[in-house]
């Protein structure tokens, strides 16, 4: 019979320092008895944890708390400059960043334009929209902890390429997480933006709760994203989710066209192809999500108008629908959450359709959601696992640094 290893008191004071730290998160400031009943802990052993962290750095007096019988209290906080990460959210034509420090609070945002870069200039791009969103918030790029990159495509773990992101030139160089880590200066990671999405979802929006979910994000271009058992699934070369270039009915195939022009999934349900069954049916917009707003608020109306803009939404739903069969035949998901701009502007009239259209295509019936996330989900989504990596990098290492200022 194997006994039970007994915990050393380095190791309990790990563990009572990150649960001390995680309440902290969640519960904003606290006096020493208020964290002693939230983690279960002796007064004594409250305080010598406070001290401790105190002197790592990583928590802060907060005021007193005043007005209360008997003395007036300490207030304790997470030190928010313990640690800063950055996100960025890269497109063909720009590259969205924002800082938060170490509690998720976003200290600074910056936008900076990339349209028609083509050069091998992707550490300069980098550094520039770092620089321009960490400037406001009085630090440098090489003082941020980590950064997340979101993009539309996915780097291959065995080559260290970037794949599926033809769209967006200059950034299909050699180990390209290594190239920025080493030119930047900070620990660097790149991860698909769908993915991004979906995280923020499970962490915030129509996913919290579930471990088995896709979210199928529509826009210009058309991907998903896959969370099973709690766990995004990448694929063997990152791909998973990259559901643009899946054969489906009445679509062009590679085979048919060639593996750089339009087929599969995203000839049928794209951007353009969106715009292209809207105008048949007399639906116009200057971009695809516009032109489903329009068809929305046509199909509210009566008479031939209000009827051909029902029979586009139906026409559309049924082939998102036909890609999400495939996807649910496979996955089996609890749910599946609807993003991107067309999706979202279809709102909760697209949202029932695809729902019922689906649901005639598959025997598994997941319910069906919208987006639940405000402002941009890709960077919120690559904040927070920036700030997840961090943070277990930073309260891990509270009893083995004798100091992390």
């Amino acid at each position: 019979m194997t006994r039970p290893i007994a915990g050393t008191p380095s190791l309990l004071r790990a563990i009572n320092d990150r649960a001390a730290l995680m309440v902290l998160l969640e519960r904003g400031p606290l006096t020493r008895p208020e964290l002693g009943v939230l983690t279960g802990l002796s007064k004594p052993t409250a305080s010598q944890l406070l001290a401790r962290l105190q002197e790592a750095g990583l928590v802060v007096l907060d005021g007193i708390r005043e007005g209360l019988p008997g003395r007036t209290a300490e207030l304790y906080r997470i030190n928010p400059r313990a640690a800063h990460v950055a996100a960025l959210d890269v497109t063909p034509a720009r590259i969205n960043a924002a800082v938060a420090d170490v509690t998720g609070a976003v200290v600074a945002e910056h936008r900076l334009t990339t349209p028609g870069r083509t050069g091998g200039d992707v550490v300069e791009r980098v550094r520039a929209a770092l620089t321009g969103a960490c400037g406001p918030a009085g630090l440098d790029p090489t003082e941020l902890s980590r950064v997340v990159v979101g993009i539309g495509g996915a780097v291959d773990p065995s080559t260290g390429r970037l794949g599926y992101a033809a769209h967006i030139p200059g950034w299909h160089i050699p180990d390209l997480i290594g190239t920025l880590r080493d030119g930047i200066g900070v620990p660097i990671d790149v991860e698909n933006d769908v993915n991004l999405v979906a995280q923020a979802e499970r962490s915030r929006g129509s996913a919290r709760g579930h471990q088995d979910y896709v979210l199928l994000w529509a826009d210009e271009g058309i991907g998903a994203a896959l969370v099973i058992g709690g766990r995004l699934h990448r694929g063997a070369t990152g791909g998973a989710g990259e559901v643009g270039y899946m054969p489906v009915a009445g679509a062009p195939t590679a085979r048919d066209v060639g593996r750089r022009a339009n087929h599969g999934f995203q000839a049928l349900s794209g951007g353009p192809a969106v715009l292209a069954l809207l105008r048949a049916h007399g639906v116009r917009g200057s971009t695809p999500s516009r032109a489903v707003r329009n068809a929305v608020a046509l199909a509210g109306r009566g008479g031939p108008d209000g009827e051909s803009a029902r029979e586009a939404l139906r026409d559309l739903a049924g082939r998102l629908a036909l890609g999400l069969a495939a996807i649910t035949a496979v996955v089996d998901p609890e749910i599946v959450v609807l993003s991107g701009g067309v999706l979202l502007a279809g709102g909760k009239v697209l949202r029932e359709t695809v729902e019922r259209e689906l649901h005639t295509l598959t025997i598994p019936r997941p319910r069906v959601l919208l987006s639940a996330l405000e402002g941009n989900p890709v960077l919120a989504g690559a904040l927070d696992l920036a700030l997840g990596a961090v943070r277990e990098e930073l309260f891990g290492a509270v009893n083995t640094s004798p100091s992390m200022r």
